[in-house]
């Protein structure tokens, strides 16, 4: 949360260029555009919070770091998989090719995981935006090159368990978004 303030007191009570702005805007006129950059200007000055007023609107645990690693995420990962692994095997006929379908849709989620998290661990707190970008660009990039080579080396794949599971493991990311 943060609060917005200006950086320009209004002169005699006041604000001449949000008057200005908003007589030629109801007039259906164009407004310049330095003028409407002032007023873009004015509202992006933010004044970031205080931690007591942190601490009021989000509660004493507001700067606890989360319990919740990337490598549990992968482990929680690997197990949804494995579990919805031998759901297909023990409810599908026949179990065989929709387990390892499911077993395959799971890794497709929690390799490239494994990679990234793998990757964050080895940079070690000298990460960046860009650092970031190119890991999960690594990320989507193995997760469709896994799919392009269980597509045409797997003949047997029933697409059905194989998605579900992916979909399943997935969704990890936001159990463990809203577990902190």
């Amino acid at each position: 949360m943060a609060v917005k303030t200006s950086n320009q007191a209004p002169k005699n009570g006041h604000d001449e260029s949000a008057e200005r702005i908003a007589s030629v805007a109801s007039t259906g006129q164009r407004v310049p555009s330095d003028e409407a950059w002032d007023v873009e200007q004015q509202d992006n000055n933010i004044v970031p919070l205080t931690r007591t007023e942190a601490e009021k609107l989000f509660g004493p645990n507001v700067s606890r770091p989360s319990r919740v690693t990337p490598f549990k995420v992968v482990a929680a990962q690997m197990v949804l998989s494995l579990g919805a692994t031998l759901l297909w095997w023990l409810f599908y006929k026949p179990p065989g090719d929709a387990a390892l379908s499911a077993f395959l849709g799971g890794a497709i989620c929690w390799v490239p995981s494994a990679l990234f998290a793998a990757r964050l661990r080895t940079l070690s707190g000298a990460t960046t935006a860009m650092s970031w970008m190119i890991g999960e660009a690594l990320k989507m990039g193995t997760t469709i090159a896994m799919f392009v080579v269980i597509a045409f080396w797997y003949h047997d794949v029933s697409w059905v368990p194989l998605l579900v599971t992916y979909l399943v493991a997935l969704k990890t990311y936001w159990i463990a978004l809203a577990w902190r």
